[in-house]
């Protein structure tokens, strides 16, 4: 951007924001102007401390304040170079000094240093007057140092190189007087020395020379044309010598700024007056026009207030006898709130990272506004639905931070418009977009697409064939989003999960490793966990169900009649049977599952067709018509069972039948029933049986039981009471005397109690107390004990075996059987005589 605002607003700049502990720091540079590209303006190294190395890594950057870029920085060398030629009377005119402003940021930690490059004046330019020639009529006997004021040159060049003198070719009618203005620039007036006479010399041809102080010198030269005149008595005369006016800027072209007037007393052609510039820059001429008869000033071209605020000019009134007078015009140019401001981004953060902590310094820019007053003062606003927030500081900067966290799953990037508002009437408003990518972290899971899987597999699949897939999105990019598969250890049945189910690990597709067998497992679940690869990897896990689907590969098995039954059995049918008469049933199962396991019952073979016929889904055999006694008495029937699967298993057993004669009457008169009523009658019948059945079972084991206990408690009252009485008596025989003596039985009785093997160990268990088992073989007994093994018995010899009371019994628990061969016992024929005495002890073993 070309630099052309005046003094006032290039004191208003500053020193670069100091904030957050970042160095400001202003670094000042000069050279001259018309150096051409590449040349050395100043090393940055020194003055900002740092090396080359440091300079490269905190990415370094030189910002122009500009639109233009003059310099640029070699980040190697630390060189800052220009960039393009410079001509310092187009950049800024007659502004000085002439400084282009730069900044230089560096990153971690954020500096700013500002950098002032000062463009010297070199004497490029020469004097110039706005006109090869001028043309003066003064009228004769005009007074002797009278002073005549002159055009000035135009020099674009400033301090010393600007006009220092004027000079004036050899004549005899006038001389130069070089005057100063406040600012030191030079003007010239022309005094008349020798009084002039146009009858003598009529014209008189000067050359003007403007010279200025530059090395080397350079002059510019003009004609000046003396037209002598006649007699002119009096000089036209301005109303006021200044005049003060104050213009707009922006004002429309031709729009009249000032009319200034001036009145001669000479009458004729002395008296008419011509209005002309006088002594004004070429900057003036353009911007003002100037009617030469009536004296009015418009605008010539647009007046920006931003160029230049304030124009001075002189105007000259000239009668027609040459004569004229001056007056000064100022012209003060009005602010108006024309220029919008401007944003200059100054650094930017970008991509950001999505886990970037709140009040981190996404960019820093400033605001500019080349008007004045309130029509340069500015605000800086943002769109406040976003997670940034904008912080100002001095010096119209302004630094954009995080106010909260970022998601970029949500939202990856962002366009923040920056509004840029004056204060001007009406307000002017500029906006700049601010684009920030953020970058993804892995901050999010792999997330399955189903909170649950269930997959079929039909059973006697082939290893290695696909059951299904699961898939897990991750919300994040690149690495992070990368989702690996596995299989998590479990157990199915008692192995583990990983010898039935394989997952492919890029894909997620499952596979089946073995052959399943629906009998064997119907169904399983095993858990997937999705890894992606960010770091620290993040996971998820699913269940998936697998369900086995049947398949028909068992044949119907028949529970009755076995087929594997080495001597199968005959069904009898009475002679007399009639239609409908129930024979048998066949009973069979399937393993399957479903329609496979549906069963139906088909007679094959048989040996009298027309006979016997089969219940298509219960299996049942009934006769079709009444037995007579032409059917042969032998029936072999082949009944095949099918089951409901594709293709169909089938299973076939024979029955044998025999038509017999003698049935009893009740069997027969099932047939003559109705079948409701006979299944009801049966059913009846079968309850009432298994009753009574139960009932007497029941009650001839309770008095068994109690039978035995009264006997083992009679028995041991005798052996006390014999116990206790004198040992030894003689051995006699036994008589019928002694038998009615005693008072005791008067016949023999033979009791045998035959006990299962380990009886005692089970359902007896709970009589043992009253079980005791003696070992005693008094002296006096004869005592003739028989083996009993098995089946087998040897008996013993006994004198008498009238009144012997012969007792088998295995009750005690070395009696039990062992594994491996028959239960063997001792079971001692004890004789006693029916008359007390010795002849009552009993021994039990």
């Amino acid at each position: 951007m070309e630099i052309h605002a005046g003094n006032r607003q290039v004191s208003s700049f500053f020193l670069f924001l100091c904030m957050y502990g970042a160095i400001c720091k202003s670094i000042h540079y000069s050279m001259p102007e018309e150096k051409r590209s590449g040349s050395l303006v100043g090393n940055v190294l020194q003055d900002l401390k740092v090396d080359a190395k440091e300079l490269s890594d905190r990415k370094a950057m030189l910002v122009s304040k500009g639109s233009r870029q003059y310099f640029q920085l070699d980040l190697h060398t630390g060189n800052v170079v220009l960039k393009e030629k410079i001509d310092r009377e187009v950049l800024c005119g007659q502004k000085d000094p002439c400084v282009l402003l730069s900044e230089i940021v560096l990153e971690n930690p954020l500096q700013l240093h500002r950098i002032e490059v000062e463009i010297e004046d070199v004497n490029d330019n020469f004097p110039k007057f706005s006109k090869n020639q001028f043309v003066l009529e003064i009228p004769e006997q005009t007074h002797i140092h009278t002073a005549f004021p002159l055009e000035e040159a135009q020099d674009y060049d400033k301090g010393e190189n600007t006009i220092k003198n004027y000079t004036l070719s050899d004549n005899e009618h006038f001389r130069l007087d070089v005057q100063s203005y406040s600012d030191g620039s030079k003007y010239a007036e022309l005094v008349l020395e020798k009084p002039l006479d146009r009858e003598l010399t009529s014209q008189v041809s000067l050359i003007l020379s403007a010279v200025d102080g530059g090395i080397p010198q350079r002059t510019g030269t003009t004609q000046l044309i003396i037209e002598i005149l006649d007699n002119n008595d009096n000089v036209p005369q301005f109303g006021q010598s200044v005049y003060k006016v104050k213009l707009m800027e922006n004002s429309p072209l031709d729009a009249l700024v000032i009319k200034v007037e001036a009145v001669d007393s000479d009458l004729g052609s002395n008296a008419h007056i011509t209005y002309s510039f006088s002594k004004v820059q070429e900057s003036v001429q353009r911007a003002f026009k100037l009617n030469k008869h009536t004296g009015e000033l418009t605008v010539g071209e647009r007046i920006d207030y931003e160029e230049n605020n304030n124009y001075e000019m002189t105007i000259r009134a000239t009668d027609g006898g040459g004569l004229s007078a001056y007056c000064k015009v100022i012209v003060e140019v009005v602010d108006e709130n024309d220029n919008a401001p401007e944003v200059t981004i100054t650094s930017i953060t970008s991509p950001l990272p999505e886990d970037a902590l709140p009040g981190t310094v996404v960019a820093l820019f400033s605001i500019t506004d080349q008007d004045s007053g309130d029509n340069g003062r500015t605000a800086c606003t943002s769109e406040t639905d976003l997670p940034f927030v904008l912080k100002a500081s001095e010096n119209s900067y302004y630094q954009l931070e995080t106010q909260w966290p970022l998601d970029r799953e949500k939202v990856s990037g962002y366009n923040i418009t920056i509004t840029a508002t004056d204060r001007g009437s009406p307000q002017l408003t500029s906006r700049r977009i601010i684009t920030i990518q953020l970058t993804d972290i892995n901050d999010n899971p792999p997330e399955f697409e189903r909170p649950f899987y269930e997959m079929q597999l039909w059973e006697n699949n082939i290893p290695g064939l696909l059951i299904g897939s699961v898939h897990a999105v991750d919300l994040d990019t690149e690495q992070n989003a990368k989702v690996i598969y596995s299989l998590l250890p479990g157990k199915i049945k008692d192995g583990p999960a990983s010898s039935y189910i394989s997952i492919n690990s890029e894909s997620g597709s499952l596979y089946a490793i073995r052959s399943m067998d629906y009998e064997d497992i119907k169904d399983f679940h095993v858990t997937i966990q999705a890894v992606d690869k960010g770091s620290p990897p993040l996971s998820s896990d699913v269940t998936v169900r697998i369900h086995i689907m049947d398949e028909n590969d068992n044949a119907p098995f028949l529970l009755y009649p076995l087929q594997n039954s080495t001597s199968p059995s005959s069904d009898l049918v009475p002679r007399g049977a009639e239609a409908g008469y129930l024979v048998t049933k066949v009973v069979a199962v399937d393993r399957d599952s479903g329609q496979n396991s549906w069963l139906s019952y088909q007679l094959l073979k048989a040996t009298e067709p027309g006979l016997f016929t089969v219940g298509a889904h219960n299996g049942e055999v009934k006769t079709l018509r009444a037995v007579n006694k032409r059917d042969a008495m032998k029936q072999n029937l082949i009944v095949v069972v099918r089951d409901n699967g594709h293709p169909p298993q089938s299973a076939s057993t024979t029955l044998r039948i025999l038509l017999v004669e003698g049935f009893s009457d009740p069997y027969l008169q099932i047939a003559e029933i109705p079948k409701e009523e006979a299944t009801q009658k049966e059913d009846h019948a079968l309850t009432l049986y298994l009753v009574v059945c139960l009932a007497a079972i029941s009650s001839v084991f309770l008095f068994s039981i109690l039978v035995f206990i009264a006997i083992k408690i009679q028995k041991k009252r005798k052996f006390m009471a014999t116990y206790n009485s004198e040992p030894n008596f003689p051995a006699g025989s036994n008589t019928q005397e002694n038998r009615m003596d005693s008072g005791t039985l008067s016949q023999a009785y033979n009791y045998e109690v035959c006990l299962a093997g380990g009886s005692l160990n089970s359902e007896f268990r709970f009589l043992r107390p009253l079980f005791p088992v003696f070992s005693m073989e008094p002296s006096n007994t004869n005592i003739n004990p028989r083996m009993s093994c098995g089946s087998q018995e040897v008996p013993s010899h006994t004198e008498e075996n009238q009144g012997i009371i012969q007792a088998r019994a295995s009750l005690s628990e070395d009696a039990a059987p062992r594994a491996g061969g028959p239960a063997c016992t001792t079971n001692p024929t004890v004789g006693a005589n029916v008359n007390s005495g010795q002849n009552d002890w009993l021994s039990y073993q």
